[in-house]
């Protein structure tokens, strides 16, 4: 394992692959822990905005073009711009069920799914983790 090809990419690059690892820390741990009490809500907060971050932080990626500058993973970027804020306006509302399936389904798609994903021959990640 070596930080060598993260710390030598792009600073978007950079930006992107720390907010997904702090997002990815922060969601698990709202997955483990009591909901609704205040400390919830204070981690929720600052997931949703850090997603927020991680997904506004891609749409300045380019290294896979499919359509022009864009990729298939941009659509999953704009599904997560669109939905983090209507899953915390559920919570807000008391739709906690729609509020904690939409946040389980944004993690695992645009954390878990996506991350795997970064481990593909080829890609910053698969060399970081796996050196090759």
């Amino acid at each position: 394992m070596t930080l060598e090809p993260l710390l030598s990419a792009s600073r978007t690059i950079q930006v992107h692959a720390y907010l997904a690892f702090l997002a990815i820390g922060l969601g698990a741990a709202q997955l483990a822990l009591p909901k609704g009490v205040r400390l919830h809500r204070a981690m929720g907060w600052l997931w949703a905005t850090t997603m927020l971050g991680v997904a506004g932080v891609s749409l300045f990626i380019h290294t896979i073009r499919t359509w022009g500058p864009w990729s298939p993973i941009h659509l999953l970027s704009l599904f997560t711009l669109f939905m983090v804020p209507l899953a915390v306006l559920a919570a807000r509302r008391g739709k906690i069920e729609s509020h904690r399936r939409s946040m389980t389904w944004l993690f695992a798609l645009a954390l878990v799914v996506t991350g795997l994903f970064t481990l593909w021959p080829g890609r910053i990640m698969n060399r970081v983790l796996l050196g090759f």
